[in-house]
């Protein structure tokens, strides 16, 4: 009877352990001083905790989670604790170590997916001598695993609050990714886990999580069950973090465990700090009816783009989607948020176009880098690449200044030459050139909106970046009477703090604009008046100011002021007529033609410099060459005299004298 309760008891403890333990799904944790000039013997350290569960666990109770939790912010109620680890002694960590109950994010409720993720920031006043380990271990990773299924976790973190060889407490890197990410089964995938660092020069590697604890940097088990859990042959790239595989077994999970870890230098042989990132990857067999082309994210922002947002201001961000077959339709979006970002409802406002917003308003807690992530899933179970930007709380993006109508902040606007090779805008702050490829500046021809020339600000030697200038060099040949707009990427201006938050892009047609002055139009033009064949004709001097189509190459507006003919007449034999403006000069009729100010065209602003440059060139040289006689003279009877044997001589003999008498 007691084997047959102690076969129950191991039953109900399999079983409990399959159902209702199996739900961690991986995490992130990572940390920043809030100050990294030290100053005494402590710093204050903001310590950050994501992690993602099984939203249908046993534990959890239903209803499981919604939307409705995300905008709720509802605590996730996983009471347990991230605790020191390694090397305690150095530290004043908490005994009782950091709450691991995290505010929700996001929630999936996709069949395949199933997660709640949420994060957690904790400050604490940490001594400078703290160089700790840090990390959550408990059971267990969900069962469907290929490899490591129902096993325990492990997910650790190293602290090292000690100064860098600049004289700073470091910033761990940063990193995001999507709870569970979708590959087909049995084909190559290339797969990149961003990350990023506060310090920007320093050197950041990856590698796999082991559980070396005797060898590896954290001295502790780093992956628990998990450790190798992708199938053999996947190379990892450990200077961009890049994975390369195939996954063999449709219908399972894989789970990936690593290591991001900062070297001040490329000579530096050991890590400031080691940072964990575990998420999972998902192989699926395609339906017969699927699409061959995965949808894509599209839209403004370029993926791994960085956007500067202020503390309190609502932000709207919309991502589009867009889908290649008909009857293809996005279902469900996969994403990992920071804490107080909503997701709406999916719309679908044009064909083949799926679109989602984000509604977010920054809070205090959360300024510096907070990682966005989305994956747009279809209805054959088909995802799109993972979409991740970076959002830098209560930090300002440079922004483009809109040209005005008097140049200042953009050059050149208004009419040029066809010769025009310079071109610079400012910004409203220090800018540098973006960290990605990619982002392309564009004049485009407005009658047609084709772009005729671009280049890519990433790489592109003509593109100068100086102060909260950008200039741009070109070399094209414009085609007169034309009219041409400048388009900018997302990032085509970046800032110089952290991930170099960007400029937004620039499409409006109107916001940088310029035409090409065209010699084969005159610049005259003469309105012929024909008077009554019988009548008493009176001027009145009256007149009319218009806008001259032809613009000055400094962009100011020209004005033209014609006096308006006034007749009047007790008699007529006929109608008056008035002829169009014509190309020709002026006319022996009789008509009344007066300019009040003086306009000056190109041309002859041209031909005004070559006349002047003519003229000041004899008389520079007449008013120069005495003067340059004289000094010319004066120069060589200094070194006349100065090296005349007759003079030398003299010297040496008056050396010799004195030396004589001093010496008596």
């Amino acid at each position: 009877m007691k084997l047959i309760w102690y076969l129950v008891i191991g039953v109900f403890c399999v079983v409990h352990n399959v159902i209702d333990s199996a739900h961690f799904r991986g995490g992130i944790i990572s940390w920043r001083p809030l100050n990294s000039t030290p100053s005494g013997s402590t710093a204050q350290i903001l310590i950050h905790q994501r992690y993602f569960w099984n939203r249908v666990w046993g534990s959890f109770t239903p209803p499981y989670c919604t939307e409705a939790n995300v905008a709720a912010q509802s605590p996730i109620p996983v009471g347990s604790f991230m605790t020191c680890l390694v090397n305690c002694t150095s530290s004043n960590y908490p005994g009782g170590g950091l709450s691991t109950i995290m505010t929700t994010t996001d929630c999936q409720t996709n069949p395949i997916i199933q997660s709640w993720a949420g994060e957690r920031y904790d400050l604490l006043t940490l001594t400078l001598t703290t160089s700790i380990t840090i990390g959550f271990q408990s059971s267990a990773w969900m069962g469907a695993l290929f490899w490591g299924g129902g096993g325990a976790w492990s997910i650790v973190n190293r602290l090292n609050l000690g100064l860098r060889p600049d004289g700073y407490i470091n910033t761990s890197p940063v990193t995001n990714t999507l709870p569970v990410v979708f590959y087909q089964k049995s084909v190559p995938v290339v797969h990149v886990v961003q990350m990023a660092d506060n310090d920007g020069t320093d050197i950041l590697q990856c590698r796999w999580s082991n559980s070396n604890s005797g060898t590896n940097y954290n001295r502790v088990d780093e992956c628990g069950g998990v450790c190798s859990g992708l199938p053999a042959g996947t190379i990892l790239t450990a200077s961009n973090c890049t994975l390369s595989f195939t996954l063999p077994t449709a219908n399972l999970y894989y789970a990936c465990a690593l290591q991001i870890e900062d070297y001040y230098n490329s000579v530096a042989t050991n890590p400031m700090s080691s940072i964990p990132i575990q998420f999972l990857f998902y192989a699926y067999v395609a339906s017969s009816g699927a699409c061959p082309q995965r949808p894509q994210i599209i839209g403004a922002r370029p993926n791994r783009a960085c956007i500067g947002v202020p503390i309190g201001v609502q932000l709207n961000e919309t991502i589009i989607v867009q889908t290649y077959c008909p009857g293809q339709t996005i279902v469900d979006f996969v994403t990992s948020s920071p804490y107080g970002m909503t997701h709406s409802a999916i719309s679908n406002p044009t064909a083949n176009t799926w679109t989602m917003t984000l509604t977010w308003t920054p809070v205090s807690a959360q300024s510096g880098p907070q990682g966005f992530c989305a994956g747009a899933l279809d209805n054959s179970s088909l995802q799109s690449d993972p979409w991740c930007i970076t959002y830098l709380v209560d930090y300002t993006s440079p922004n483009l200044i809109r040209p005005a109508v008097v140049q200042g902040t953009a050059s050149p606007v208004g009419t040029v030459f066809q010769n025009q090779s310079m071109f610079l805008i400012q910004a409203t702050s220090l800018v540098g050139r973006p960290s990605r490829n990619s982002t392309y500046i564009c004049f485009n021809d407005e009658a047609t909106n084709v772009s005729v020339l671009c280049y890519d600000a990433g790489y592109a030697a003509n593109i100068i970046y100086t102060g909260y200038t950008i200039v741009i060099t070109t070399n094209y040949t414009w085609t007169p009477g034309k009219f041409y707009y400048v388009t900018m990427d997302s990032g085509f201006a970046s800032g110089s703090v952290f991930c170099h938050a960007e400029s937004a892009p620039v499409t409006d047609p109107t916001f940088w604009r310029f035409n090409i002055w065209n010699p084969a139009v005159s610049s005259t033009t003469t309105t012929t008046t024909t008077p009554f064949t019988t009548a008493t004709v009176t001027t009145k001097p009256t007149s009319t100011t218009s806008i001259n189509t032809l613009l000055t190459t400094t962009g100011i507006v020209i004005t033209t002021t014609t006096p308006i003919t006034t007749n009047a007449t007790t008699a007529s034999t006929s109608p008056p007529t008035t002829a169009a403006p014509t190309t020709a000069g002026p006319t022996a009729s009789a008509s009344t033609t007066q300019s009040t100010v003086a306009v000056m065209y190109p041309k002859d602003f041209e031909l005004a410099c070559v006349q002047t440059i003519a003229l000041m060139t004899p008389i520079t040289y007449v008013i120069l060459a005495p003067a340059y006689a004289m000094l010319l003279y004066a120069g060589l009877t200094k070194l006349s005299h100065l090296f005349n044997p007759v003079n030398i001589n003299a010297k040496r003999r008056h050396k010799l004298r004195l030396q004589r008498i001093l010496g008596n």
